[in-house]
C-alpha cells in the first residue's frame, strides 16, 4: 500500500486543469465531503475568510449564459484584485508556453485570432462543467485574505483530485467581478478572488491530453547554510 506522501505525491501529479468536461453532475455527498476537507485549509490567524458561492442546475445554466454574454460583447474587466501588471522574463516565458501548448493540443494555429478568441470565451462557459464555485474574501482582510483562498483552492482541487473529480481555477471570472457581484447580489465588501470549475472530465476531447510542466529546484529555491550544511 503507498504511503501516505505517496499518495499525495500521486495526487500532485495527477492533477490538471480540465478544460472540458461532462455534462452530468457530481453526487451531492461527494460536494460535500470535497468542500468538508477544503474547510481544513490553514488560514492567517485561522480567520478562514473564504466564502463560497456554489452554482449547479439550472442556476449556473443563466450564470453561464449571462457571463458568456457580458464578456463576448467586449466588456472591461473589472477585477477587485488587480491582474499582474506585466508577465517579465522567465514568467512570460511560462505563460506563453502554456498558451502555445493549449492550442497546439487543441489544433490552433498561433496566428488563427478568431479561433484563439473563441477558446478564450470558454472561459466564460466553464468549460461545460456542471458545477461552479465561487471564491470570495472580506475586503477588509487584504493580501492576507487572498493568500488564504489561494491555499482554499489548492485543497479543494486536490481534494476534489482525491475523490475522482476533474477540476480548473479560473482566474478569468473574476476579471468581470462587478457583473458577477450583480448577478448573485453579493455585498460590496466580498473581493472575488476566482472561480473553480469542477466536474467529471471529458477525456476525449484534445484539451485535456495537455499538461504543463514545472520549474525544477533550481529554478524555484534558493539555499542559504552555514559551513556545517544546516539551514
Amino acid at each position: 500500500m503507498p504511503s501516505e506522501p505517496e499518495l499525495l505525491e500521486a495526487l500532485l501529479r495527477r492533477r490538471f486543469s480540465c478544460r472540458a468536461f461532462r455534462p452530468e453532475p457530481v453526487p451531492r455527498p461527494v460536494i460535500e465531503r470535497i468542500l468538508d476537507m477544503a474547510q481544513r485549509t490553514a488560514s492567517w490567524t485561522n480567520s478562514q475568510p473564504w466564502q463560497v458561492e456554489l452554482l449547479g442546475g439550472a442556476a449556473l445554466e443563466r450564470f453561464r449564459a449571462a457571463l458568456h454574454a457580458h464578456a463576448a460583447s467586449g466588456a472591461t474587466p473589472t477585477p477587485d484584485i488587480p491582474f499582474p501588471r506585466e508577465y517579465r522574463g522567465v514568467y512570460r516565458d511560462r505563460r506563453r508556453e502554456t498558451g502555445f501548448g493549449l492550442y497546439a493540443a487543441l489544433g490552433i494555429a498561433r496566428d488563427d485570432q478568431a479561433a484563439r478568441a473563441r477558446q478564450a470565451l470558454e472561459n466564460y462557459r466553464f468549460f461545460g462543467a456542471p458545477h461552479l464555485a465561487l471564491v470570495t474574501t472580506d475586503e477588509a482582510l487584504g493580501t492576507y485574505g487572498a493568500i488564504d483562498c489561494g491555499g482554499y483552492v489548492s485543497t479543494f482541487m486536490l481534494t476534489a483530485e482525491a475523490l475522482g473529480v476533474a477540476s480548473i481555477a479560473q482566474a478569468a471570472i473574476a476579471g468581470h467581478a462587478g457583473f458577477v457581484r450583480a448577478q448573485l447580489g453579493l455585498p460590496a465588501d466580498r473581493q472575488l478572488v476566482c472561480g473553480i470549475a469542477f466536474g467529471f472530465a471529458d477525456p476525449a476531447h484534445p484539451a485535456n491530453a495537455f499538461r504543463t510542466g514545472r520549474a525544477g529546484l533550481d529554478q524555484a529555491v534558493t539555499w542559504h547554510e552555514d559551513q556545517s550544511g544546516s539551514p
